[in-house]
C-alpha cells in the first residue's frame, strides 16, 4: 500500500522533465509545465497548421474543461465563467455590481497582491467605492478584524485563500458564514491556492472566486476562471456583453436582440468574444490530472512536504516566518525574520547570501516581500527537500566559519 502510494507519485513526478533540472519549488511564482498539457497543446497546434480546425469541437472543449474546473471546486458548470487572469476575474465581477456612493469594501491592502486590490480603487475612481483597509498583525490577518470593519455600507469583502507572502492560509469558510449573515458577498483570490488546497466553494460560502491557470493547474499565462454563486450572478450585470454571454440559440455569429436578449444562466454572462482555445486546450488535462490524484490527496501529500522542509529549516536554526508548521500552513514556506514590501529583493543581508547561494547551484525559488519563498506541488518530492536543506546546511556552516574568522582578528 504504502509503496502503491510512492510509486504513484513518483510517476507524476516524471510528467514534469523540469524536475530534471534541480529542484524547482516556486509554484506560488508559476509551475512546471504538465506534458499532458503540453502534448493537448501540441496537437491543436498540428490542426492550426494544417488547417484542419474544428471550432465545434473546441467549444466543446470549451464546456468539458469548464465543468472539470466546476468539479474541482465543487460548484455547477453554470457558476463558472473564464476570464483572462484573477485581475480580469475579480475586475469583472466587481464592474457587474450596481454600486451606490458611499458602499464600501474591506480588504487588507498590506497583506493583497495587486491582482485584489487595484480592481477595486479602480471602481472607488469612477463610482465613489470606499476602499477600507484592514491592518495585518505579524503577516497575518484575522477573521475578527476583517468583521470588526465591517458597516452598513459594506457591501464587498475580499481576501485571499493563500496569501503570496508570507503564505498564510486563510480560514476562508469562517469569514464565509460571518459575510453571509451579515449580508455582505464575500469575494476570494484563489491564485495561490487552487490546483493545491482542496477547495469547496460551497463550503466556503464564497460568492465569487478568481483563479488563473499558471500556478497550481499547471499550465499557460493568459487564461483564469471566475466562480460566481449563481443566487449572486442572477442579479448582476456585466460591463461587457458578448455573444457567449448571453442565452441565444443558433451559431456564434448570429446577433439576435442584443436590446432584449437575456443574460447568460449563472456566470456564463461574464464570458466575453472567442476562448483563449490554446490554453483552454491545455488545462484541462491538468484538471483531469489533479480530479484523479484526488484534490484531498495532493493537499494532504503538498502540505506534508512543506511540513517536513519547515522543520528541517528550523532545525538548522534559520528563521520560518511564521514559525513551526501550524493552522496557518501552506505549500508555501517563507524564510525571514521581516516582511515589507519589497517584492523582488532581500534586505537582510544573510537572507540576500542564502538567496544567491541556493540558485547558484540550480535551486529555483522566489523572493517576496523580503522572504525567500518556497511553495512545492505534485512534482515535488523529498528529495528536493534534502538537496536543498544540504546546501542550506553548507552555507550555515561557511557562514559560521566566516563569523568564527572575523571574530578572531
Amino acid at each position: 500500500m504504502v509503496a502503491s502510494h510512492s510509486s504513484r507519485w513518483a510517476d507524476v513526478r516524471t510528467q514534469f522533465p523540469g524536475t530534471a533540472a534541480g529542484p524547482y519549488i516556486d509554484v506560488a511564482g508559476r509551475s512546471l509545465f504538465f506534458e499532458g498539457g503540453r502534448a493537448a497543446l501540441n496537437a491543436h497546434l498540428d490542426t492550426l497548421t494544417a488547417g484542419t480546425v474544428n471550432k465545434l469541437a473546441l467549444f466543446e472543449t470549451v464546456e468539458e474543461t469548464r465543468r472539470l474546473f466546476a468539479s474541482l471546486i465543487r460548484c455547477t458548470p453554470d457558476e463558472v465563467a473564464f476570464t483572462r487572469n484573477v485581475t480580469d476575474g475579480i475586475a469583472a465581477f466587481a464592474a457587474g455590481i450596481e454600486w451606490k456612493e458611499g458602499d464600501n469594501v474591506v480588504l487588507c491592502e498590506e497583506l493583497e497582491h495587486p491582482a485584489n486590490v487595484y480592481p477595486w480603487f479602480g471602481l472607488g475612481r469612477k463610482f465613489g467605492l470606499r476602499v477600507k483597509t484592514v491592518a495585518p498583525e505579524g503577516g497575518a490577518l484575522s477573521v475578527e478584524r476583517i468583521v470588526s470593519a465591517i458597516d452598513a455600507s459594506t457591501r464587498v469583502v475580499t481576501i485571499s485563500s493563500v496569501s503570496f507572502a508570507p503564505g498564510f492560509r486563510f480560514p476562508v469558510a469562517e469569514l464565509g458564514a460571518e459575510c453571509r449573515r451579515r449580508g455582505v458577498l464575500l469575494v476570494v483570490d484563489a491564485a495561490q491556492s487552487i490546483g493545491v488546497v482542496d477547495t469547496n466553494v460551497v463550503a466556503w460560502q464564497a460568492d465569487a472566486v478568481a483563479a488563473s491557470t499558471q500556478k497550481g493547474l499547471m499550465s499557460l499565462y493568459g487564461l483564469g476562471f471566475l466562480y460566481v454563486r449563481r443566487e449572486v450572478a442572477e442579479f448582476l450585470k456585466p460591463t461587457y456583453l458578448s455573444r457567449f454571454g448571453v442565452e441565444l440559440d443558433g451559431h456564434e455569429a448570429q446577433v439576435g436582440d442584443p436590446i432584449s436578449a437575456a443574460y447568460g444562466v449563472g456566470a456564463r454572462r461574464f464570458d466575453v468574444g472567442n476562448y483563449n482555445f490554446p490554453a483552454v486546450i491545455t488545462v484541462a488535462p491538468a484538471l483531469r490530472l489533479l480530479l484523479d490524484l484526488g484534490p484531498q490527496e495532493v493537499q494532504s501529500y503538498v502540505f506534508d512536504l512543506a511540513r517536513k522542509f519547515t522543520n528541517r529549516i528550523l532545525d538548522l536554526g534559520l528563521p520560518v516566518f511564521g514559525g513551526p508548521p501550524g493552522a496557518h500552513s501552506s505549500h508555501i514556506v517563507t524564510v525571514g525574520a521581516d516582511i515589507s514590501d519589497n517584492n523582488d529583493v532581500v534586505g537582510n543581508l544573510d537572507m540576500s547570501s542564502l538567496y544567491q547561494h541556493l540558485v547558484a547551484n540550480g535551486v529555483r525559488l522566489s523572493i517576496r516581500r523580503n522572504l525567500l519563498r518556497f511553495s512545492f506541488h505534485i512534482y515535488n518530492n523529498e528529495s528536493d527537500i534534502d538537496v536543498v536543506t544540504a546546501l542550506m546546511t553548507e552555507w550555515v556552516k561557511r557562514r559560521a566559519h566566516g563569523a568564527a574568522g572575523t571574530a578572531n582578528r
